[in-house]
């Protein structure tokens, strides 16, 4: 399972008009790659693999290809740079220029941010594939694996393939969808065109609920490796892809099921999610990547050695938009140290320009799921029971103390008469000051459809198409025309 090759989506080798194959495309999984006896050890290590697309550890698929996007996850670039909350660096220089690119909206198709991100979740989706595969295979009978271990591997390999889909398609609308191992030459065209939105949530939607299905009903999946995709994170993420679909009820019901399981609660303190020394005995975060310093080979947070190089700064929009006594901006990025915090997973810095550090990438947490909720409320006129859980959120910043001790009071929302639309636009601010710094801004701003209208008053060059970014142009190339590209690029 080991030796499975690694996968960047139709990425041929040859060209269509009648070139000559000079080698095997990269990704084309063939029959003597696969391991056709696999053992507990390598079904488990090819379910491993497929989240370590997930992680920040620097040179994963590349060996410093920062034009190619894959020096590490670049979902910084794509979602805060990308939305006026964060800038490239302190001090700005010509240093990955293309970043700068992405941050006015002055790209092409050929900005390697696009292609790293393509690359990144198709080689998730490739090696989950994999384990599927193998894992659903009836003559797969030796391996040692009992009933409910097999079961929870499964589980979390249609998590994951879900996960990377579903960031595909925010990013970039309608994919190419590969649900199984390529076999052979020609089933690499078979997959090379675009499928319809709609059928790439299909997908997401049907592996979500076989997660659920297959997921043990605790808290963590394994309680040895509280890492590992639970039930609540398949859960969570069902609740999420209908937020973004709009399907507020359906939303709210999974959320409501998910809150009757008891697994999580807000921290009293609002820094303990993303504390190293807190990570998995805390009760708010329900999926992250475990990143872990001195092992070989590294599973290190290798962003932590970029904020050392000067990156990762605060825009004055984003700093501007804190009320003067919210805790939440200095725990998340602190001007005076010019320390982002959250993401360094230490108030101290002692992580800083460490590309070993061990502080965990947390893509979903409690606080994000009830403000789902609040805002599925109010959108189904539910203001008051909306506004109330924004308060909570904001009541949990209000009694975490700043850096310095202190602590003041916010503003709360519920029973000052809001209406509908003034309630939304509470919800708005509040998403962006709980979760600010962690990717999540630009999928927001889009799916509210207010995008256009927030960054071009930064002074940004957001035009109608950029609610999708480009496909990666050498994909489009190398695929010989047949993906099309999104309008506009």
């Amino acid at each position: 399972m080991k030796n499975i090759s690694k996968f960047y989506l139709l990425v041929l080798s040859v060209v269509l008009l009648g070139c000559e194959l000079d080698e095997e495309p990269i990704g084309l999984i063939t029959r003597d790659q696969i391991n056709t006896e696999p053992t507990a050890s390598s079904v488990t290590s090819s379910v491993n693999s497929s989240y370590q697309l997930l992680s920040n550890t620097l040179n994963i698929i590349g060996e410093w290809d920062w034009s190619g996007g894959k020096v590490l996850r670049n979902d910084f670039i794509l979602q805060d740079i990308a939305a006026g909350d964060m800038n490239k660096k302190w001090n700005p220089d010509g240093d990955q220029a293309w970043m700068d690119e992405v941050a006015a909206f002055n790209f092409t198709a050929i900005n390697g941010a696009f292609n790293g991100i393509w690359s990144y979740d198709y080689e998730g989706i490739s090696r989950a594939n994999m384990a599927i595969n193998t894992l659903n295979n009836p003559d797969i009978t030796d391996t040692g694996l009992d009933a409910a271990t097999k079961d929870r591997l499964l589980g979390e390999a249609y998590f994951l393939r879900a996960f990377y889909y579903f960031d595909l398609l925010n990013h970039f609308g309608g994919v190419p969808l590969l649900t199984e191992p390529l076999e052979d030459f020609s089933a690499a065209y078979e997959v090379s065109n675009r499928a319809s939105e709609e059928e790439v949530i299909a997908l997401i939607e049907n592996d979500l609920e076989t997660a659920v299905g297959l997921l043990p009903m605790q808290k963590y999946s394994s309680n040895a490796e509280p890492w590992r995709v639970s039930i609540g994170a398949a859960k969570a993420m069902q609740a999420k892809v209908d937020l973004f679909q709009e399907n507020w009820e359906m939303s709210l019901a999974h959320i409501e099921e998910l809150q009757a399981w008891n697994f999580y609660s807000l921290n009293d303190h609002y820094f303990d999610s993303f504390d190293v020394e807190k990570e998995f005995m805390e009760d708010e975060v329900i999926f992250a990547y475990d990143h872990r310093a001195e092992l070989n080979p590294s599973k290190g947070n290798g962003l932590a050695a970029l904020m050392g190089w000067g990156f990762v700064a605060p825009t004055e929009n984003f700093v501007n938009a804190f009320e003067d006594n919210d805790p939440r901006l200095e725990y998340t990025i602190e001007t005076e140290t010019q320390s982002p915090h959250k993401l360094l997973g230490s108030t101290d810095s002692q992580y800083k320009g460490n590309d070993d550090s061990p502080g965990n990438k947390v893509y979903i947490r409690y606080a994000d799921v009830l403000l789902w909720k609040a805002e599925a409320l109010i959108e189904t006129g539910q203001v008051e029971a909306g506004l109330e859980i924004i308060d909570q959120i904001r009541m949990r910043a209000e009694n975490t103390p700043s850096l310095d001790g202190s602590n003041g009071e916010l503003e709360m929302y519920s029973g000052s008469g809001l209406s509908q639309e003034q309630a939304l636009e509470a919800l708005y601010k509040e998403r962006r000051l709980e979760l600010g710094f962690e990717s999540h801004r630009l999928n927001d701003l889009k799916r509210w459809g207010i995008a256009d209208e927030v960054l071009t008053e930064m002074g940004k060059n957001f035009q109608d198409y950029n609610y999708l970014y480009p496909i990666p142009q050498g994909e489009i190339d190398r695929s010989g025309g047949q993906i099309e590209q999104n309008p506009g690029y």
